[in-house]
Formats: C-alpha cells, structure tokens, sequence
C-alpha cells in the first residue's frame, strides 16, 4: 500500500546529468528545468550556498570564504558530496520543495563510464532521494529523444558533443553495436581557447570568457564573413587588465586540436561498424546533438571528413533529456536499453 501511494505521489524524472547543465525532465510536463552544474559551497565545508544559474554567476568572482565547484568533470562525479546535494537541490525544485515526493530516475550516463563511477551516480540519486534508479547511455538516450528508429536492425549513428564528453554510437535493434566516449568536448574547446589567448597574447582569461568567445566567433569550418572581437583579460607579463582584438579565424585554428580528436574518434567508430550497417549511414548519414553540435560549421567538416551526410538535430541540447523524458512512458524500451540501477 505505501508503494502504491508513494508512485501516486511522485512524478517520476528523467536526468541529462551533464558536466557543463543538468536538464530534468518531469514526466507528462516536459523538461522542466535546465541549469548549469555548478554548486557553491562555503570553504572547507559541503554547506552549499547556491546551486545551479546563481551558482554559475560565482564562477571565477568568489570571495575567499565561498568556492564555485563543477561537480562533474569528463562526464562523471568528481565530487560525490556536492552531487548529491545538487540532485537534490532539482529535484525538490521540480517538486515545489516537497521533501517527501520519491520519484523514479532514469539518468543518462556516458558509455564509458566505470562500475565505480555507475555506482557513485546510483548512489547520489538514492540518497537524493529517488526510490528507483535506472541509467542509461547518453547517445542511446539522445537517439531516442531526437526520434530515430533505435529499434529497427538498421544503423542509426549519433554524435553528442557535450561539455565533459563526446559520445559517438552506433545504434541498432535498441543496442549499440559500437560506442566510444571521449573526453574531449565543449570544456577542452574553452581550454584550448584559453591556451591560445596564454601563447599568442600573453593574456589570461577565466572559463566564463572563453565560452563566451566560443559561442559568439567559433566556428570548425570557414565562414563566409569572419568577424573579430575584443577580448579583457589580465596580461601576464604586467599583470594588469588589458584589451585585445582577437578573429574568428584565430579562434578557429584554436580549436582545431580537440576538433581533431572527435573527428578521428568518429572515424574510428565508422571502421569498427559492420559492412551491412555501414551501408545504412551512407543513406541516412550521422546526427549530431549536444552544445557542441551548436559549434558553427562543425556538420560541414565532419561531413567533408567522412564522407557522409551530417543533420543537425533540431534541438540538439535537448536530445538526451527528451529521449529520458520518452524511456518514462516507454517501460519496455527502457528493460532493452537501460543499465539496472538501484532499485
């Protein structure tokens, strides 16, 4: 009788835990919250101060007593504590701040992830409080969600590009025949910005400025019109702040190093493929998803490097939340593709 009551009394969740934003989708309301992953804590303690949009304001900006800690680096937990309490901090924030809602969580988890690491997220979501767990890869879950037909015994190819990771699958009959996860994505392309304003400029910039320049002027192919923009920062050799004028064009040959990783990387899935399904992908061709997807002209080099069609998904920083959100209303699909978690 209380597990009856307890199902009536909690909408059950799907998680896109990622490394840069954790999406939560909330069962027949959609995806109901998308935030930054970033917790502030007070130094030296796990007394958590701000959790998500006001926490990610802090980033780089605190006073000594207060730390902005991204609790997810390369797609996994990194701090186990600080997790938790941003699981949970979403999940009473979707529920109205109601304590005693225990809901359901499928949370999607990249395809290289240990049974350590698998263990550390069952673990967080329970003491979070949800009362049954089930994890399922971030590629087969945002396959789902941008709508192909994962269950047929025909290839369906999907890329997500997200903060932490990469994830490159190849999908058929609701498996994947092949997976690599990499660790190298959107953090790296910010990193190797980063890198580039400390080699060429002798210019230090923090994290927030170097996604921002990456939003605005990145670009993995050539453009029909470069742009440029002034960078602040602090100059290293005087260590005072300072002014430059950096082009897209710069900021593309940045990048080129992580961009090069994924590309071999997906290449790499491509040999690995079965004769028979690779015959598939030259029709139906790859999808991306993720922010990095967003990264203009990345669909024209990854086509030009491979040889096949690339699609954009729609709404590629939705796909994996959605595929969660559609796993929640499709019990059976989610027996054949999920990971038993706690339950």
């Amino acid at each position: 009788m209380i597990g009856k009551l307890i199902g009536i009394f909690s909408s059950d969740i799907g998680i896109d835990l990622g490394t840069a934003n954790t999406l939560v989708y909330v069962r027949d309301h959609g995806i109901v919250l998308r935030e930054p992953s970033v917790v502030a804590v007070k130094a030296g303690t796990n007394l958590v101060l701000a959790v998500g949009d006001d926490a990610k304001r802090m980033l780089g900006r605190t006073p000594g007593n207060i730390v902005a800690i991204r609790p997810l680096r390369d797609g996994v937990i990194a701090d186990y504590e600080v997790t938790e309490a941003m699981l949970r901090h979403f999940i009473r924030k979707v529920h109205n701040r109601r304590n005693w809602v225990r809901p359901r969580l499928i949370i999607a988890v990249p395809s290289g992830i240990t049974e350590l690491e698998k263990r550390a997220v069952n673990e967080s979501a329970a003491a979070a409080g949800a009362r049954e767990v089930h994890l399922i890869e971030e590629a087969m879950a945002a396959a789902i969600g941008v709508g192909l037909p994962v269950q047929e015994a025909a290839a369906n190819m999907i890329v997500d590009i997200g903060g932490g990771t990469t994830e490159i699958a190849i999908i058929s009959l609701s498996g994947l025949v092949y997976s690599r996860s990499v660790r190298v994505a959107g953090d790296e392309l910010d990193e190797s910005i980063m890198n580039y304003m400390r080699r060429a400029y002798s210019l230090m910039i923090g994290e927030r400025t170097a996604e921002e320049i990456k939003i605005r002027m990145g670009s993995a192919y050539p453009q029909p019109k470069e742009t440029s923009v002034e960078v602040k920062g602090r100059d290293l050799i005087a260590g005072l702040p300072r002014t430059i004028k950096v082009t897209s064009t710069e900021i593309r040959e940045a990048l080129m190093e992580p961009l090069r990783i994924i590309i071999e990387s997906i290449r790499v899935t491509l040999e690995r493929c079965p004769p028979e399904l690779a015959a598939d992908l030259v029709d139906r061709g790859i999808v991306l998803v993720g922010g990095g997807a967003l990264l203009k002209g990345i669909d024209q080099l990854i086509s030009e490097e491979t040889g096949l069609p690339v699609h954009v998904a729609d709404d590629p920083l939705s796909a994996v939340a959605e595929g969660t959100g559609k796993l929640l209303n499709e019990l059976d699909l989610l027996k054949k593709v999920a990971h038993p978690g706690r339950q």
